[in-house]
């Protein structure tokens, strides 16, 4: 199945397979600075044309589909609203922004889209923290499922060492979000959360380490999401922080237990899989969804 893509140029990328908008890439958004301004992929959707993404919710308007964000580099806050301080989520003029610079590629083969761009990250005060360079990589998989490759390498440009955490690592318990964060439609919620021991809830695997982790979604025609890590990922396998009860979400959280430091001058990378597949595809089908993306990775 060929892929196509739509340049709005200087806001999003739109990838196409047949007649389905697979994802938007909003490199340029228009966000309030509160919200810590950032590209995000929204709407996501399965080959079937159904949304697996949830775009500004009620609860966190700052969630936006699938998107990197951190919650404490150093002590600015590049994930969006509070910041946890001392036992409570404050309010800080510290919301940073990831702002696109140039796009350096944006090629298809038919079979494979690749986007690629430079970021430049500053605080809410216009101080230069990283100098960043992702791409994205969109893939067929087959009539029921694709795969999108995330890479980002981001090198430190502040003038000092950034340390990258998480709440866990200021203090709050089994709260270690912070990475690539995907949220999920109120449809997905109550949904299986699946490792390669076991399924679950995903409160009951949150903090875990494994090489990934799937969300198997039962609304409407089902649908199922799968995050790979990297071998080459810093703190691989890493942890994971998951949702099922209160909303659903994914993110592999490598920052989730301890900081990850990030010297002056030094360049800190990491890559990842996500596989969208329509329909639940159950214990040994996700597993071998999670092989796909593993190789797709390779």
């Amino acid at each position: 199945m060929g892929l196509k893509a739509h340049h709005d140029t200087g806001r999003s990328v739109t990838v196409t397979a047949g007649n389905v908008d697979l994802l938007t890439y909003v490199y340029a958004p228009d966000t309030p600075t509160l919200e810590s301004p950032k590209p995000y992929l929204h709407p996501v959707r399965t080959l079937a044309g159904d949304v697996v993404t949830a775009f500004r919710p009620d609860d966190h308007v700052w969630h936006k589909g699938i998107a990197w964000s951190l919650p404490y580099v150093g002590k600015h806050n590049f994930w969006g609203g509070p910041t946890y301080v001392d036992g409570q989520y404050v309010q800080l003029a510290n919301n940073g922004s990831a702002t696109h610079q140039e796009m350096t590629a944006l090629t298809t083969d038919g079979d494979k889209l690749a986007v690629a761009h430079r970021l430049d990250w500053r605080t809410e005060a216009g101080e230069p923290v990283f100098d960043e360079r992702r791409s994205l990589a969109v893939t067929v998989l087959d009539g029921r499922a694709w795969a999108l490759v995330f890479a980002t390498e981001m090198a430190n440009v502040s003038g000092s060492t950034l340390d990258i955490g998480s709440p866990t690592t200021k203090g709050r318990p089994n709260a270690g979000y912070g990475g690539l964060f995907w949220r999920g439609p109120r449809s997905f919620t109550g949904g299986t959360v699946q490792s390669p021991e076991r399924t679950g809830g995903g409160n009951d695997l949150r903090g875990t380490r494994a090489e990934w982790l799937a969300y198997r979604s039962d609304g409407g025609r089902g649908s199922t999401i799968v995050m790979v890590d990297d071998p080459a990922n810093p703190r691989h396998p890493t942890p994971w922080f998951a949702r099922s009860e209160e909303f659903a979400c994914l993110c592999p959280a490598p920052f989730f237990h301890e900081e990850v430091a990030v010297p002056h001058g030094e360049t800190v990378g990491f890559r990842y899989a996500v596989v969208v597949a329509a329909g639940d595809h159950g214990d040994e089908g996700t597993r071998k969804l999670a092989e796909r993306g593993r190789k797709v990775l390779a």
